[in-house]
């Protein structure tokens, strides 16, 4: 298998809402974010699959020592041996990738935040600056598009805690921080147990729909900063943000039922969305 290859079925057997948005892009540009979705998903899983902490401390260490190596000229794992030779071109630099590879330290030694500034952070490393690589693909004209695609990552990001409070719970992890908790009167140990009835409690709905409405709020925050004269080039960003903001509404829709289940849009309706967006640019 060639690392192109490689990087092209890491891609699309994530099932992941971005892989649609991809399939718009012109060849270069695909394969060029393509290898760097595959080497964020490779990273994640190394926290998310973790069975010794101390295993998956190494894995990041050496995930580094890749990065170093890959951009000095040898690079030995298929998703970076796929990556450096378009990496020039589409402006992507070692501490891009070594953000990434820290926000997934996050994750491994931290499984609470105190507040949303500290939340804040964490969605800068694993959202903000993957946001900033993929609007360095897509192509853009102005600095500001860089700042649309930070706060875009971030949108992305706080609807990817929204859907998965019961994932996270599973491993021990509550990306709602902990003031926030404390506000609505919720209490982690109902969040870590996933259990009906007081799991979906007034207060608990009450959070959640803190939580979307300012979700929705960076989605509109980063629209407004994208310029015009770069609309069409970033249009799978939007394609992205229109088929997550189609997941948050589902969410509220459902009545914010995260805990015991992991709500999903149908592949063939985020095409549709990726399609929709493609012909219309918004």
């Amino acid at each position: 298998m060639t690392p192109a290859e490689y990087v092209q079925k890491r891609a699309a057997g994530s099932g992941s809402s971005f892989y649609y948005a991809f399939l718009f892009l012109p060849p270069p540009e695909r394969a060029a974010i393509t290898a760097f979705y595959a080497f964020c998903r490779e990273v994640d899983d190394v926290v998310d699959e973790m069975q010794d902490p101390s295993v998956a401390a190494r894995k990041l260490q050496w995930w580094r020592g890749e990065v170093d190596a890959a951009f000095a000229g040898a690079p030995t794992h298929p998703v970076t041996q796929a990556l450096m030779p378009l990496a020039a071109r589409f402006r992507i630099e070692p501490a891009h990738l070594h953000a990434i590879v820290e926000g997934c330290q996050v994750d491994l030694e931290q499984t609470r935040f105190l507040d949303f500034p500290a939340l804040s952070r964490y969605c800068h490393l694993v959202a903000g600056v993957v946001g900033e690589v993929a609007a360095n693909i897509f192509g853009r004209s102005s600095e500001q598009t860089v700042r649309y695609a930070h706060t875009l990552g971030r949108a992305l990001q706080l609807t990817n805690i929204i859907r998965d409070v019961g994932d996270d719970a599973r491993r021990g992890r509550i990306y709602l921080p902990v003031s926030e908790l404390q506000r609505f009167d919720v209490k982690a140990h109902e969040i870590l147990k996933r259990e009906s009835p007081w799991g979906y409690s007034e207060r608990f709905t009450a959070l959640m729909r803190f939580q979307a409405e300012r979700a929705h709020a960076t989605y509109d925050e980063a629209l407004a900063l994208l310029p015009e004269a770069d609309r069409a080039k970033q249009k799978t960003g939007l394609m992205m943000a229109n088929i997550y903001r189609a997941l948050l509404r589902e969410i509220e829709a459902g009545g914010f039922q995260v805990l015991h289940q992991r709500t999903s849009l149908t592949p063939l309706r985020k095409l549709w969305i990726a399609a929709r967006t493609h012909v219309l640019a918004r």
